[in-house]
């Protein structure tokens, strides 16, 4: 195999994504810095050549209008942590305002973020994910290099699952630097939270199904290297579909379940011929879900187990002392929406604003508001909502509609309405690269082997 200046700088990047993968998702402010670093000095190096500075030249011409808009939500979220007179706060937020004369009559400077040093990091985080676009927009550009990024995905999905499976399969004790506090019963591997982990090995679920699919759909080609992939990413895709399932993420299963059945409709509506064996694999995941959950943990698991809108009404605990329904907490979340309508509270700001709402946080506690949507809302009220949205337009306008599409909007909707996990940065990370993928889904044709 020759080590391509393209496969050079495309494995940096992959080896990046991992140490996100390894460490949570990079889902700290530690790692929120150290990724920073680590996509900076990626840029600055892919920077060197002269190809990647005209691709990167083109992408900044073609996009001025919403880098413009981008940029101008980073200088809001700079705005938010930047000391400002306590008394413009009555105007900008007097909720704020009401708890700095609650606290002391002293203070003459604050934020408008009640908690500046993670929004700052959160800050970090949006322009860690903008330098991802520009190094993406780079170093990606082919087929080839788009099936080795759908290869990559689908081989980091199947270890986190195995790791994932086997630890679960033991009881889920701690490993190493990997601590399991709230999923003993549950795989989540190198994550944290098992909702994060399901929609994390969802996404590496379609990148595996693509690459299946276009090997599929170039079967006149009888080479030894396809075949023997082919075997490779079948077999990752089990592990995937385990880790899936033994995650007992309702959220995650019910995602599953759309993504075979959007799939499996895509199929029977194609008018090729060639995808009768991509279909039998659509349909073994399915028997394999059953059969699993079936026989190994028992009917009841297999319908109970999707209606993850049990969640939102019924009790659940954190660390076994907090009693309050994820209904509740959305509830509260949209009130507070309105006491900091305009500017918000602060990017990551959100468990302090639960604190000081809910004195007794040994009863009652969150840190995410279990809506994506409402709590980015919040956190930056609607100034900083409508500069992001604006910065997104052009790219909503010219969607691609296929497959792929459709289940990324599902998992994004849901995930909007019912989750946090947006906020975790490899999703965010993996949800970008997939939307621009789609939208330059023109070069997605044929699988060139040879490439790879």
């Amino acid at each position: 195999m020759t080590f391509t200046k393209n496969k050079k700088y495309q494995y940096l990047f992959f080896g990046i994504l991992s140490v996100y993968t390894i460490f949570n998702g990079g889902n700290s402010n530690l790692f929120i810095q150290l990724n920073f670093i680590l996509f900076g000095f990626l840029f600055i190096y892919c920077l060197r050549d002269k190809n990647y500075r005209l691709h990167l030249s083109n992408f900044i011409n073609n996009n001025k209008i919403s880098i413009f808009f981008y940029s101008l939500f980073i200088i809001y979220l700079f705005f938010q942590i930047i000391p400002i007179p306590v008394e413009m706060l009555k105007f900008i937020s007097h909720e704020k305002y009401k708890f700095i004369n609650i606290l002391s009559n002293e203070i003459s400077y604050t934020s408008i973020s009640f908690h500046p040093s993670d929004s700052y990091f959160q800050t970090l985080n949006f322009i860690t994910i903008f330098i991802v676009v520009l190094i993406f927009k780079m170093i990606f550009y082919t087929d080839r290099h788009i099936n080795r990024l759908f290869i990559y995905l689908s081989f980091l999905g199947f270890i986190s699952s195995l790791f994932a499976v086997i630890l679960f399969l033991y009881g889920n004790p701690d490993f190493l630097i990997f601590k399991n506090l709230h999923y003993k019963d549950s795989s989540t591997g190198f994550f944290t939270n098992r909702t994060v982990f399901s929609i994390f090995l969802l996404i590496c679920l379609v990148a595996s199904l693509e690459i299946l699919k276009k090997i599929h759909l170039d079967q006149d080609k009888k080479d030894d290297k396809n075949f023997f992939l082919k075997i490779y990413i079948r077999f990752f895709i089990i592990f995937i579909t385990i880790g899936i399932i033994t995650s007992f993420s309702r959220i995650g299963n019910f995602m599953l379940l759309i993504t075979i059945f959007l799939y499996l409709t895509s199929i029977f509506l194609s008018k090729k011929d060639n995808f009768k064996s991509f279909r039998n694999i659509i349909l073994l995941i399915f028997l394999f879900d059953i059969i699993i959950l079936g026989i190994y943990f028992g009917t009841s698991q297999i319908v109970d187990r999707f209606a993850f809108l049990n969640e939102e009404f019924s009790f659940f605990n954190i660390d076994n002392n907090s009693n309050i329904t994820r209904l509740q907490i959305i509830k509260f979340s949209l009130y507070e929406i309105k006491n900091f309508l305009f500017f918000g509270y602060g990017s990551g700001a959100y468990e302090i604003i639960f604190q000081l709402k809910f004195s007794d946080t040994t009863t009652k506690f969150a840190n995410h508001a279990h809506s994506d949507l409402i709590e980015y809302i919040g956190e930056f009220g609607l100034i900083g909502t409508f500069l992001i949205l604006l910065s997104l337009a052009k790219y909503f306008f010219k969607l691609n509609l296929n497959v792929v599409l459709l289940i990324l909007i599902s998992y994004l909707l849901i995930i909007l309405f019912f989750d946090f996990a947006l906020h975790i940065p490899i999703i965010q990370i993996l949800f970008v690269m997939f939307f621009i993928l789609n939208k330059n889904s023109k070069v997605l044709h044929k699988f060139e082997d040879r490439y790879l």
